[in-house]
């Protein structure tokens, strides 16, 4: 037994035919975790959307650079607001001048004076409150308004409120999103430094499938994998590397695997974890690099492969990671988002947080779901939402791993726990929601 199958049939809780789901990600999270890519380079902001930051940036200047108004209204010395004044209370001030955004007002100013502040702009010296424009009755240079609908400091924005001088924005290892962007673009940067893209290769294996445009063959079917695998790489933002199809032929398996180590950090494929006659993959992944192969207690799902191929060149250049997926597509979606998308994401450099599977949604099944205790099963799911109650999910009526259809319909996935059993009407289930993740 290779030393990755001795360190992988350690793991808390491990069987020889039935791993659970918990015990392979705890597994994967440690192990590939030293594999991540540490080179990098600069991108502009336009660039570098869903791209993984190489160093905390910290903040050059406050955000925002100064007091300002949250409001379109009236800014005033809040002292003169009396704490226990009469409900119908009116406060009557003296309009002397106007702060726009993007200009200091620096005008002389009386106690009971008010300057006319639009959204954004500095809170002219001395004054800390502003009385929004629709509260307010307005006669000549005159402005009234009901004291009860305010307190004193209303609608000010401290200077630094968002981020201070010095402080970290965002941390080495975030992925950067659109809100992310926009963070680093507010403290005047105009790049940042990433880590550069994930190189991940993809190819299909079996006599058996057909590519997209070719004829159709008895006994054949069109290659649906190759096609959903690159595009989730795609939308983790990986480097993608297409190797097609590859035949059940050990000669070609080997020359693609050693091939795709060269090129990539991270192989992915589909097909060849049975023990059929012609399922020679297993056989060639042993030969090639040191695996261990899992029947995990899933559904759909189950066998699974993870190991190392070597690069054949420098001995200090870290191994290529490989996953091994199940051929029928359900399967290869599920098992990739359960293992292959959070790993990856921790290859790229993603920090914890951000190489965590996505948060599961709360959900009250609509029927009864059959479910036995002892393996986790993903079971496609239709969430809609209810007025004033936690959302509603129902599953689809066929489960078969093979039927793509159901996962283009359903807009989430099911978790049913490894020890949970059969779920009745109106009880609560975890969802796995696709938005995001696929």
């Amino acid at each position: 037994m290779s030393r990755l199958a001795d360190i992988a049939a350690a793991l808390p809780g491990h069987e020889a035919d039935a791993l659970s789901v918990d015990a392979v990600q705890a597994f994967l999270a440690q192990w590939v975790a030293p594999l991540a890519v540490t080179q990098r380079e600069n991108l502009s902001l336009h660039d570098a959307l869903g791209r993984v930051l190489a160093e905390d940036i910290v903040s050059p200047v406050s955000v925002p650079p100064h007091d300002n108004s949250a409001m379109d209204g009236y800014a005033f010395d809040g002292a003169i607001l009396s704490g226990d004044a009469p409900a119908d209370h009116s406060v009557q001030l003296r309009v002397v001048g106007t702060a726009l955004a993007g200009a200091a007002w620096r005008g002389a100013l009386a106690a009971s004076d008010a300057v006319r502040i639009m959204t954004g702009a500095m809170m002219p010296a001395g004054l800390d409150t502003v009385i929004p424009q629709e509260f307010c009755q307005v006669e000549g240079e005159v402005v009234r308004f009901p004291h009860r609908v305010l307190r004193r400091g209303d609608n000010r924005r401290f200077a630094g409120e968002d981020l201070m001088k010095g402080q970290p924005a965002l941390r080495r290892g975030e992925r950067l999103s659109p809100a992310a962007l926009g963070m680093v673009a507010s403290l005047g940067l105009s790049g940042v430094p990433v880590l550069r893209k994930l190189r991940v290769a993809y190819f299909s294996t079996g006599d058996e499938i057909l590519c997209a445009g070719q004829p159709p063959r008895e006994g054949a079917v069109y290659d649906s994998n190759r096609h959903t695998v690159l595009g989730l790489l795609a939308r983790l933002g990986c480097e993608v590397i297409d190797l097609g199809l590859v035949r059940d032929d050990p000669v070609e398996l080997a020359e693609t695997l050693q091939r795709a180590a060269r090129e990539a950090d991270a192989i992915v494929t589909s097909g060849g974890m049975s023990v059929g006659a012609a399922d020679h993959t297993r056989r060639v992944m042993q030969q090639v690099g040191e695996m261990a192969f899992w029947h995990v207690a899933m559904r759909p799902g189950r066998p699974l492969a993870v190991g190392l191929i070597p690069r054949g060149g420098s001995d200090a250049e870290s191994p290529a990671v490989l996953f091994g997926l199940p051929g029928n597509p359900v399967a290869v979606m599920v098992t990739f988002l359960a293992f292959v998308r959070p790993s990856l994401l921790r290859m790229m450099g993603c920090h914890d947080a951000a190489s965590a599977p996505p948060p599961l949604l709360r959900a009250r099944s609509a029927g009864p779901i059959r479910k036995k205790p002892g393996r986790t099963e993903y079971q496609r799911g239709f969430v809609r939402t209810v007025a004033g109650a936690l959302p509603e999910v129902s599953v689809a009526d066929n489960q078969g791993s093979g039927v793509l259809s159901s996962m283009v319909e359903a807009n989430g996935l099911v978790v049913l726990h490894h020890d949970q059993g059969p779920i009745a009407a109106g009880e609560e289930v975890d969802v796995m929601m696709f938005e995001g993740a696929i």
